[in-house]
């Protein structure tokens, strides 16, 4: 018989007992009601209520101590002073302000929200609140019938997300991109209900791996957290563009960004070579087809080590970036957050000898394998970190650089984890937690030190950053591409409801890789790809190694002409796309919307996965299947005109729509305008003109919202930019316009409206700010009407 040592009685060797038991929060015990939260001790843990807003209030149910509201960095919107009535009665008691109402049950303790008029919002009825042993925070909400869910960030699937359970748990997915596949790279958790054409929503403000659970139960769902606090917020709406600001006001909203960020970009993983990089732009400016980014991918760099070139590659890295600025093309490199592990490195000496490095509590580093191997991590989560790394960028801003793209940081490690060991401690400005909570945020923070740093480098001009990975806040840094897709038909398919629920969770500035990064593209799939990344608010062409080329002339003339066309196209409609971008800056709302965000009391539009909104009224519904030439397409309420054909829709109704492989279904509500520029090779030439396009209907009214500025600095902020506002009324016979007087200071290179006036059958005369206008119908019938800026 063999010896036994003291192991063998461990309390560990006994027989685990499984998951741990639920506990719920329990009944009221007492209540105080101070200035600005109504704090409640219960059997089994403390909850605070504090109303943000007339229209926001959050919720901290902290099973172990009174609640800790030193809320994440996620949370910027400053509380603002609320009249809050309370009454009580011996069951319950009701805070009301002027948009919500928060009714507490107190046996057992319960929470619902209410609206003005009392109409439900979100409730609890047999569970609520409550936690286990092992830490896990956990909230029940009913579920009503009713209920569609949109949000959650970047997540695969159709555009509904009832019937889906997530993790949030930023996560680097080279392959696959299923609909089942999560998580991915971005953690947002938030979500937006829509029942029966009014709105509210939900941000569940943790850091740790997060779960929310529509799926496991038909009358409830659930949101959780591994640690932490249940900490949420409630966002009144009532429309889900309410929400939208309501969720923005408190987590940011993101600057206007430059608008050669909005051109057309080309990329691929990698061109190697500056010779290769200056091949690329001749070919782009021989064929005429408009870019304005070329980006460089890990090569670039001498074996991988940041902030730095690879001298036999490239060798003349700031005459290069000279010569392509020259010629309107800006260079976009790759920077990644692991610093190879190399004592003659200056990158790695700093962080070293200044403590700028992730450790472990024992103080050790932490290493992990990226690609330059060996390599240590920048702890974002100190301020005196994210400086150094920003001031780092002076680096790229002294070759002319004005623009990052931030890759890998979840963070990414080569290991099973896939990540950084959870046991790491980050001393998070002063309150050390360990990865395990703040993994979450890592990508969020190398964001903010790398926009910070190169804003503070550029002077005045805007930078431009891409980000993999990120947390709810991300739009105040990062546009944010949806990773590492490939090129198949449903990657294509699947890149529209997602970036719609991006944008629905606040980050406007999205898009997918065009063509599909992995993977062998084909002509019909990138030229179709290609007329739909002319209208999402990111537009990159990304290819990997080993894989196919698939720059626009890589299938011959056909399909270099039809994407050429297309990309023309991207830069006739910049400046209706720079307003919504515009819109996105003041009150969160996307640039690519889904129907419903138009038309929340239309239910055919709920569930709408394959077609989007640009703003308030174009639609786009692409060919998104392979040797198709005919789609079914839903238009809601209205008459719709066709942008390339000029023909006539009716809304309210479903059509079969015939597009050849050079056609993309667009479609204008009448009664409405958009605005178009010149089309040019890349943003740095001038718009010299600005076309206002008005699709008049039989009656009504619709005021277009032009804004403009040097697309450039931050002069946006004080006085120069261009606003004016045209307002057209339409009736039987006639239009009137009204161009009101402008604001700002900003002298754009256009100085007049072209106005084109389509479809305009029975229209005897139209009146520019009550003087009647002399017209002649051209061929097209249509009347283009010159209007200078006033």
């Amino acid at each position: 018989m063999l010896e036994e040592t003291s192991f063998a009685i461990h309390p560990g060797a006994k027989k685990k007992l499984g998951k741990t038991s639920y506990h719920d929060i329990g009944s009221l015990i007492k209540f105080h009601h101070s200035k600005d939260k109504m704090s409640f001790v219960c059997q089994h843990g403390w909850v605070d209520v504090s109303f943000y807003r007339e229209d926001i209030v959050g919720v901290i149910m902290n099973p172990k101590q009174m609640p800790d509201h030193k809320t994440t960095k996620a949370v910027i919107g400053n509380p603002k002073h609320v009249q809050v009535q309370v009454k009580e009665t011996d069951e319950n008691i009701l805070l009301s302000s002027d948009m919500l109402q928060v009714e507490i049950q107190k046996n057992p303790f319960r929470v619902g929200f209410y609206d003005k008029d009392g109409r439900a919002l979100v409730y609890e009825d047999d569970r609520g609140m409550g936690f286990n042993e092992s830490g896990e925070v956990i909230g029940y909400k009913v579920m009503e019938e009713q209920d569609h869910f949109y949000g959650f960030g970047e997540k695969a699937g159709f555009l509904e997300k009832r019937g889906e359970s997530y993790k949030m748990w930023n996560t680097d997915v080279y392959a696959p991109h299923n609909p089942e596949t999560d998580p991915l790279y971005e953690s947002i958790p938030y979500f937006m209900t829509l029942r029966e054409g009014k709105a509210h929503g939900l941000f569940f403000n943790n850091t740790f791996k997060t779960s929310f659970d529509m799926k496991s139960e038909e009358d409830h769902y659930s949101f959780s957290a591994e640690g932490g606090q249940l900490d949420y917020f409630l966002f009144a709406g009532p429309t889900p563009k309410d929400v939208i600001e309501q969720y923005t006001y408190l987590t940011g909203r993101m600057p206007i960004p430059p608008k050669w960020a909005l051109g057309y970009h080309q990329s691929r993983y990698s061109y190697e070579t500056e010779q290769e990089v200056r091949e690329l732009a001749n070919t782009f400016k021989e064929k005429k087809i408009p870019v304005d980014v070329i980006y460089l991918d890990i090569h670039y760099m001498n074996e991988y080590r940041v902030f730095t070139f690879d001298s036999e590659r490239f060798p003349s890295p700031k005459q290069m970036v000279q010569d392509l600025k020259e010629a309107g093309i800006r260079i976009v490199p790759i920077v990644d957050p692991g610093v190879k592990k190399d004592p003659e490195y200056l990158t790695y000496q700093e962080g070293v000898l200044q403590d700028m490095f992730c450790k472990y509590l024992e103080g050790d580093l932490y290493f992990g394998e990226v690609w330059p191997g060996i390599s240590a991590f920048p702890d974002f989560t100190d301020e005196k970190v994210r400086e150094w790394w920003g001031k780092n960028h002076k680096f790229y801003s002294d070759l002319g650089i004005e623009g990052i793209w931030n890759d890998m940081n979840e963070p990414a490690v080569f290991n099973e984890s896939k990540t950084m060991d959870l046991s790491v401690v980050h001393r998070n400005d002063g309150d050390p937690k360990t990865h395990r909570e703040l993994h979450n945020l890592y990508g969020f923070l190398m964001g903010e030190a790398t926009y910070g740093g190169m804003k503070k480098l550029l002077q005045g001009k805007r930078p431009f950053l891409l980000t993999r990975t990120g947390f709810s806040g991300i739009q105040r840094y990062a546009a944010v591409w949806t990773g590492d897709n490939r090129s198949f038909w449903e990657h294509l398919q699947m890149s529209l409801p997602m970036c719609m629920n991006l944008g629905l969770s606040g980050v406007a500035f999205t898009g997918p890789d065009v063509g599909g990064f992995a993977h062998d593209t084909n002509a019909e799939l990138l030229t179709r790809w290609t007329q739909v990344g002319a209208f999402t608010p990111y537009f990159r062409n990304h290819s990997a190694i080993g894989f196919r080329y698939q720059e626009p002339w890589q299938f011959g003339d056909k399909h270099e002409d039809i994407m050429r066309k297309f990309i023309e196209l991207r830069y006739r409609w910049l400046p209706q796309l720079y307003r919504w971008f515009k819109e996105a800056h003041d009150v969160g709302a996307p640039v690519m919307r889904p129907l419903f965000l138009e038309y929340p009391n239309d239910v055919k539009t709920y569930s709408i996965s394959d077609q989007f909104m640009i703003g308030d009224n174009v639609i786009i519904a692409p060919i998104m299947t392979p040797k198709t030439t005919d789609r079914v397409v839903y238009l809601p309420k209205g008459d719709w005109i066709r942008y390339d054909t000029e023909e006539t829709f009716s809304g309210n109704n479903t059509h079969l729509i015939q597009a050849e492989l050079d056609q993309l279904p667009i479609f204008i509500r009448k009664g409405s305008a958009i605005v178009h520029g010149n089309v040019r090779l890349s943003t740095m030439e001038p718009q010299t003109d600005c076309e206002i396009h008005v699709y008049p209907s039989e009656q009504g009214s619709y005021e277009l919202h032009h804004y403009d500025d040097d697309g450039e600095s931050f002069g946006y902020e004080s006085e120069q930019f261009l606003k004016q506002t045209i307002s057209f009324l339409f009736e039987k016979g006639k239009i009137e316009v009204q161009v009101k007087e402008r604001l700002g200071e900003y002298q754009p290179d256009y100085q007049n409206y072209k106005i084109v006036f389509h479809d305009l059958k029975g229209r005897e005369s139209i009146y520019i700010n009550g003087k009647m206008q002399k017209i002649a119908v051209d061929k097209e019938n249509q009347i283009t009407l010159t209007v200078p800026i006033l």
